[in-house]
């Protein structure tokens, strides 16, 4: 994601939740942390509230975003409490995942990429998950009516059954949709999906 609306809005978001020390988990992460184990993968880490929360129960982190003050954060709690993660601010439109993970987390993420690119990036998650490792992918979906955080044409909102679909063949230990209310009587629908590799 390069510098647009959606990292200007995340940016902002984050600032505003560090001043306030609103650091709990979302209901999506913590659905994500029992999956969690040995070398983990946060993509979209945000302000790394599942990354830290994982390496305090002793995985081994590399959380990734495109927002210098959530990576910032990161790194301070990482430092300040000896923890396993590796902080990377990147773009992650540009980002390839290079080694193989026990598990990969991208919750919130795959959904601000235009189609191409966000399945691309699902197809990497699911070729760097190790044999009985676990997916876990949190998205948008068709429904989803509050669109402020998006940059305009380079986003994609998954089908309702897209991820089990793609998925087919992967042990789905989880699998659930939820809609929440947003501003201006609009909607996000989400589906979630955690998957574990034959």
């Amino acid at each position: 994601m390069t510098a647009n609306r959606t990292v200007d809005y995340f940016d902002r978001q984050f600032r505003r939740q560090v001043g306030a020390g609103e650091f709990a988990l979302n209901p999506f992460e913590k659905l994500a942390l029992p999956f969690l184990r040995g070398r983990v993968l946060d993509l979209g880490c945000g302000l790394g509230n599942l990354s830290l929360e994982a390496a305090r129960r002793g995985c081994s982190i590399v959380a990734v975003d495109g927002s210098p003050n959530a990576i910032e954060r990161i790194r301070q709690v990482a430092i300040a409490e000896a923890l396993s993660i590796q902080a990377e601010e990147t773009d992650l439109a540009a980002y390839r995942i290079s080694e193989d993970f026990d598990a990969i987390a991208a919750i919130g993420l795959l959904m601000f990429f235009p189609s191409p690119r966000a399945l691309e990036m699902l197809g990497e998650i699911q070729a760097r998950v190790r044999s009985g490792g676990c997916a876990i992918v949190n998205v948008l979906v068709e429904g989803t009516t509050f669109l402020e955080m998006f940059e305009p044409g380079h986003y994609y909102l998954f089908g309702r059954d897209e991820l089990q679909d793609r998925f087919a063949g992967w042990e789905i230990l989880e699998s659930r949709g939820d809609t929440f209310e947003a501003p201006g009587a609009t909607l996000k629908v989400f589906s979630t999906l955690v998957a574990r590799k034959p």
